[in-house]
């Protein structure tokens, strides 16, 4: 997992990572601007446009020097905009990447300069180093740039955004945000979701040995991280092997939440999918999913279960006794969503009878019902974490960047995901995945990061070709995609 690291611990990672790698600091800038350009290159819709590059006197202006060069070198039609008074008050990087510029890079001053609509603007004026409030001097060049109605692609944060927290000052307003080496958290802020755009994150050859010297409770999923958390099965393995998983839900005109559940459960990976419902409804799930067995009335046997999931669906009028029976007889971790989580924010008594690393997966409003209400998402992560730790759980926060708190006090935000699943049955989808990779055999830790990471891998697979017509049923066609892109058996 990649740590996420402080605004004002970058300046030190970068040094630490020189120190080891025997780099200078102009060699880190430039395969900065390399894997930006890479990034630029691969996106096909740029490649007729010209180029604008505002640029400050910092690093992170000389790294869109250095992005200018390159482009150039590549045929591109660039122009820097410059956006201070003197090249003698540019750090001593971005001075050598300014007279490395080619001749035929044209250069701007950003006063009185006419914006045309046909190009792409990329900011790379101010970066990581903003403490406390803009000076005066910077609010039109960010007016400026805010005023051009082409695409805007922001170099490692959009300028007047702080590294750590909320936008409070003047902002670039970002179509695409490209980071460096990790996303800063004010990028995975809801709060700031209008300026960051679409987040790009670029390595830059910082080892992970080198993030160990720094402390965070703040972490990022990789693609790279996932395969292992994955376990193996063998080819005598069956169905028994692959977990035997019950999945407590459905309710009259809410049939279609434990389908989609016991569905995703089952192209997940599980062996055997049951799923406890109203004997009125039986006939439906049994239909509808013809793989998955059914029970109904009493909850018996409760150990045979390798993983029970609760709440898709199941309404919440006499569901309490069925859920302290689940709560009281079950020793094993549960995963909770839904009406399963407004019961406990209803009966919060019942939280004590929590089993052990149980996963409770609430999107915003179900987190408010039972945790409370938060004055901003980083109050909220904090709710999020002391919750964790004192009900020793595991709650997935879902969002844009949804965001899992361990009970150690950890907190792992997700890589995966677009904008298209924001539609119904999204979050039953995910409650069927993370129970299905609990009755696997998964560490509930894994379960809930695989769970989450592929769901989101689902979406963007989905999205590709249905953007706003994504639907729920869509993910679950998307999961066994997910394993052939991961290249897990």
């Amino acid at each position: 997992m990649q740590k996420i690291l402080k605004g004002s611990q970058v300046k030190e990672l970068d040094s630490s990572h020189i120190r080891k790698s025997g780099q200078s600091s102009q060699e880190l800038m430039e395969v900065a601007a390399l894997g930006f350009v890479h990034w630029y290159i691969s996106q096909s819709k740029f490649e007729e446009f010209p180029i604008l590059i505002f640029v400050g006197s910092g690093n992170n202006g000389g790294d869109g020097l250095a992005i200018a060069r390159i482009l150039t070198n590549h045929n591109y039609n660039v122009s820097v905009i410059k956006c201070f008074e003197n090249i003698k008050k540019l750090s001593p990087d971005a001075l050598d990447n300014w007279n490395l510029l080619p001749d035929s890079v044209k250069i701007f001053d950003f006063e009185n300069l006419h914006l045309p609509k046909d190009a792409i603007l990329i900011d790379s004026y101010l970066g990581v180093g903003l403490k406390g409030d803009l000076r005066e001097s910077s609010i039109p060049v960010i007016s400026l740039i805010n005023k051009f109605e082409g695409i805007v692609v922001s170099v490692d944060l959009p300028s007047g955004m702080p590294s750590d927290g909320f936008s409070t000052n003047i902002c670039v307003k970002a179509d695409y945000t490209v980071t460096f080496a990790f996303p800063k958290l004010s990028l995975m802020l809801p709060e700031n979701g209008e300026y960051v755009g679409e987040l790009v994150q670029v390595e830059i050859g910082i080892e992970e040995s080198t993030f160990e010297q720094f402390d965070s409770e703040f972490y990022f999923i990789l693609k790279n991280d996932i395969p292992k958390l994955h376990r193996e099965f063998n080819r005598f393995a069956y169905k028994g092997d692959y977990g035997k998983v019950l999945i407590a839900g459905g309710s009259p005109g809410k049939m279609g939440a434990l389908i989609l559940s016991s569905k995703s459960a089952l192209r997940t990976g599980s062996g055997l999918v049951t799923c406890h419902v109203e004997d009125t409804e039986r006939y439906i799930i049994q239909t509808a999913v013809p793989e998955a067995m059914a029970t109904w009335g009493l909850l018996a046997n409760l150990d045979f279960y390798d993983a029970i999931g609760i709440g898709p669906g199941w309404g919440q009028e006499g569901r309490k006794h069925l859920l302290d029976q689940i709560l009281e007889e079950y020793k094993k971790p549960v995963v909770i969503d839904a009406d399963g989580l407004n019961i406990l924010a209803r009966n919060k008594e019942l939280l004590e009878h929590l089993p052990k690393n149980s996963i409770l997966t609430p999107h915003i409003g179900e987190f408010n019902r039972l945790v409370g209400e938060a004055k901003d998402h980083l109050d909220r992560l904090k709710m999020a974490k002391e919750f964790a730790i004192s009900y020793s759980a595991i709650l997935v926060l879902k969002g844009a960047n949804t965001v899992i708190s361990l009970p150690n006090g950890d907190q792992y935000f997700n890589s995966t995901g677009t904008k298209y699943m924001a539609t119904g049955g999204s979050g039953d989808v995910l409650t069927g995945m993370i129970t299905s990779y609990l009755g696997q055999g998964y560490s509930p830790e894994n379960a809930a990061i695989c769970g989450v990471f592929h769901h989101g891998l689902a979406g963007e697979i989905a999205g590709e070709q249905k953007r706003k017509g994504l639907i729920a049923s869509d993910l679950i066609e998307a999961i066994p995609e997910t394993y052939l892109l991961m290249d897990i058996s």
